[in-house]
């Protein structure tokens, strides 16, 4: 049996574009919509009051925010995509905190508003 010719001329080149289109095949795209559906979320979250209520979680998002940026600029996209998605959950996290006690707050005006209304209609009833 005869060795087979040898044809280094085109078969490195080709073995090179090879690696290098499978290693862009592989590669992860830049998370650059889950960084700004977080940076929105986080947003939102400031403007329904979560600084005063949820400082804790919309300090978290905020802090994972940054990281997700400068992961994404590292290029360790999967790490920026990861840690936009924590932010995002943690800013959704904070503006829900800060909606609930908005709510709860309107609610307890109400029960106070209803409970003066009982007592000047006993007063009147008497």
């Amino acid at each position: 049996m005869s060795p087979l010719p040898r044809r280094t001329g085109v078969a490195v080149p080709l073995m090179i574009a090879a690696t290098v289109a499978l290693g862009a095949c592989g590669s992860v795209p830049k998370p650059t919509a889950e960084i700004a559906s977080a940076r929105t979320t986080l947003d939102s979250a400031r403007q329904a009051g979560a600084s005063e209520v949820a400082p804790v979680a919309l300090d978290r998002a905020r802090l994972q925010l940054e990281q997700a940026e400068q992961a994404m600029a590292n290029d360790d996209n999967e790490q920026a995509r990861r840690l936009a998605e924590l932010a995002a959950v943690n800013a959704e996290l904070a503006r829900v905190e800060a909606e609930q006690s908005r709510t709860e707050s309107a609610a307890a005006e109400l029960q106070a508003g209803i409970a003066t209304l009982r007592e000047e209609l006993n007063r009147r009833a008497q």
